[in-house]
């Protein structure tokens, strides 16, 4: 089973793909797209585009994405919103089932403390992927996050 985990922002969105199979994790891919500076909805359709490549590409089975989670600033949260808008309609238009987690149950499945910090995070993402790339930017490794998450769900 190929998942595909995003971590939306307009800013950055992380985003990885693992495949479990066999009772065995492997990194496929995971990076971070960085919209060019300008206004929202060029953002927004950086990040689609950017979504419908990596689809067409990857050919995940399924795809995983991190929910909103309360924010002092509304008007980063609304940014966040429109950016998980975009992700999710382009994953359904690709027909792809959708599950989406909220930021603490993802670290609680993966660091078994929901209040984990960032660096917590990516260390037992590389740990549950036995280390296979030393290197994984922040942002993409919440990504990945919420694809084991979505593996451990057994959905």
């Amino acid at each position: 089973m190929k998942i595909l985990g995003l971590d939306p922002g307009t800013a950055a969105t992380g985003f990885g793909v693992v495949v479990f199979e066999s009772g065995r994790l492997v990194l496929e891919r995971c990076g971070v797209w960085r919209p060019p500076a300008g206004e929202l909805p060029s953002r927004l359709d950086f990040l689609g585009c950017a979504l419908e490549r990596l689809i067409a590409d990857a050919a995940p089975a399924a795809v995983s994405v991190e929910t909103v989670f309360a924010a002092a600033n509304v008007s980063s949260a609304l940014k966040l919103a429109h950016a998980r808008g975009v992700l999710l309609a382009g994953a359904a238009h690709a027909k792809l089932p959708v599950y989406e987690y909220e930021p603490r149950l993802v670290k609680k499945a993966l660091v078994g403390y929901g209040q984990a910090e960032k660096e917590q995070v990516r260390g037992m993402v590389l740990s549950l992927l036995a280390r296979q790339r030393s290197r994984i930017p922040l942002d993409a490794a919440d990504a990945l996050a919420v694809a084991i998450c979505h593996v451990h769900s057994g959905r």
